[in-house]
């Protein structure tokens, strides 16, 4: 695929300029989805239609022309015959493949019967100043695909399917959640003092005010002063930033459904998880519940497995127990992590990630995480040391995160106190903030609702749907780093051939 401006386009572009054909006009016939043509074949064979879209595969006979004409909904094969079409023919030459056109004319068939719109008007919506990629092949480089998502879209059926089963995704999440009675809210994007994750962030400042901002981490602690307000069920999807590594999981800002639900507990939102799942099989999958993804076939039809955090520590760990700083510390070292200057539960937790997840086919909810790595969950009634807090794992990927939320402001002051005194021992640096969330504390002292909260990543659950392998297949735009050519002009074609 060519990354400059076709020479023989330019001159094509000036000669449509000077036949007075508008090679960008104002308005265009309205035209119809093609897939909306097609289902009405039969009934509309021999009367008018009007297409519009991305000509592709010009075959050119002399007296006779054939194209393929592409839209969002379909393609529909276009003939252009030259006793129909006296007053466009001799300029055809001008209108070319991946030009963007409006067709009038009349359903028909050819004589092997493929359905055809048979052109009487020809109208030029946008010319293509680059040729299209003649095969496939040409964007196979998986960076190309996501830098130049335009061309990728145009090429790919299966990524268009992609991205429009993504928004299919996002709008039943919506209509799932509303149909339980939760408000969708926004809470801001920028914040003064970061939470809710445990999370690098990216920072920004405000002139007018002059104070130093964070891009959010997590909606949390904005969307639980809500319940405090009374709200009691409230849920965004919204775009959160984490100034952290790109990897096939990772991108620095992705989007995240939280959802909070007042009188509901861990195991409520379990419930609420699998009636989500049991939906999106029923909707996205249509009636299906099996997909393949990272090399596996997994059942997502509810119920799922649930296990226990520190059984399956112990389990992939040679009976270790997680509270064992010693042994935890051994083990660490046997596994190359690193050891020296982390705490006590984050090397813990980092023995978790390392000998646990990637075994976790599920879907499975991993639940009763302790109370050290969960700082705004509620301790277990049964057991002060255990959270109520579960995640949820498929093909060893991390799904969602839930608790059963947090709401002594005494306790939640208390750990909050305990995330500084760490930082200040040079613990987790980046990824606390530094200073106390008074208040989300005074929120909390003027009470908030026994709730159930949930955090799902819907590029996640969008890869999971689909079967990507990689989180840059379903966001339209990943970063990525800049290429030297960006920051310049490729041609001056832009300027030279501005209409006066």
């Amino acid at each position: 695929m060519t990354d400059q401006i076709a020479d023989d386009r330019l001159p094509k572009l000036d000669k449509l300029r000077e036949l007075s054909i508008p090679p960008y006009p104002a308005r265009v016939p309205k035209p119809e989805p093609i897939a909306t043509v097609l289902a009405q074949f039969a009934a509309r064979t021999g009367g008018p239609a009007t297409v519009g879209g991305r000509l592709t595969q010009l075959r050119d006979f002399g007296k006779l022309r054939f194209s393929h004409l592409v839209d969002r909904s379909g393609g529909i094969q276009i003939g252009f015959e030259r006793d129909r079409l006296p007053e466009f023919w001799p300029n055809r030459k001008l209108v070319e493949a991946n030009d963007i056109v409006v067709i009038e004319g009349e359903l028909g068939t050819t004589q092997k019967g493929e359905p055809t719109v048979w052109a009487r008007r020809v109208v030029l919506a946008s010319k293509a100043l680059r040729h299209a990629p003649e095969k496939w092949a040409g964007l196979q480089d998986v960076e190309q695909r996501s830098r130049m998502r335009y061309v990728d879209l145009q090429v790919d059926e299966d990524s268009r399917a992609r991205f429009l089963k993504r928004a299919a995704i996002v709008r039943e999440v919506r209509r799932y959640f509303d149909g339980l009675g939760y408000v969708e809210v926004e809470t801001p994007i920028l914040q003064p003092i970061f939470g809710g994750a445990a999370a690098r962030p990216f920072v920004t400042h405000h002139n007018t005010l002059d104070m130093q901002l964070y891009l959010r981490i997590a909606p949390e602690l904005y969307l639980k002063r809500l319940l405090v307000g009374g709200l009691e069920r409230v849920y965004e999807i919204g775009r959160v930033f984490r100034n952290e590594g790109i990897s096939t999981r990772h991108n620095p800002e992705f989007t995240m459904l939280e959802s909070y639900e007042a009188w509901a507990d861990m195991r409520d939102v379990m419930d609420r998880v699998e009636g989500l799942f049991a939906r999106l099989c029923d909707t996205v999958l249509e009636g299906n519940s099996r997909v393949r993804f990272r090399g596996g076939e997994f059942d997502l039809r509810p119920p799922f497995e649930k296990r226990t955090y520190l059984s399956l520590f112990a389990e992939h760990n040679f009976g270790l127990d997680w509270f064992d700083q010693d042994g935890v510390r051994r083990r660490a070292r046997e596994l190359g992590l690193k050891v020296d200057g982390l705490p006590p539960e984050k090397l813990a937790n980092d023995v978790f990630e390392a000998t646990v997840e990637h075994a976790l086919a599920g879907p499975i909810f991993v639940h009763e995480y302790p109370v050290a790595i969960c700082p705004l969950a509620k301790q277990s009634d049964a057991d002060p040391r255990i959270a109520e807090r579960f995640e949820l794992f498929v093909a060893g990927m991390e799904m969602g995160n839930a608790f059963s939320e947090l709401n002594d402001p005494i306790d939640q002051q208390r750990r909050f106190e305990a995330q500084l005194s760490s930082k200040r021992a040079g613990h987790d640096d980046d990824e606390s903030p530094s200073e106390l969330d008074a208040d989300y504390v005074a929120a909390l002292e003027y009470g908030m609702p026994p709730a159930g909260g949930l955090g799902i990543g819907i590029d996640r659950l969008t890869m999971l749907l689909c079967g990507s392998e990689s989180i840059r297949d379903v966001v339209l735009f990943p970063l990525l780093r800049r290429l030297e050519a960006d920051a310049t002009p490729t041609t001056d074609a832009g300027t030279a051939h501005e209409t006066p």
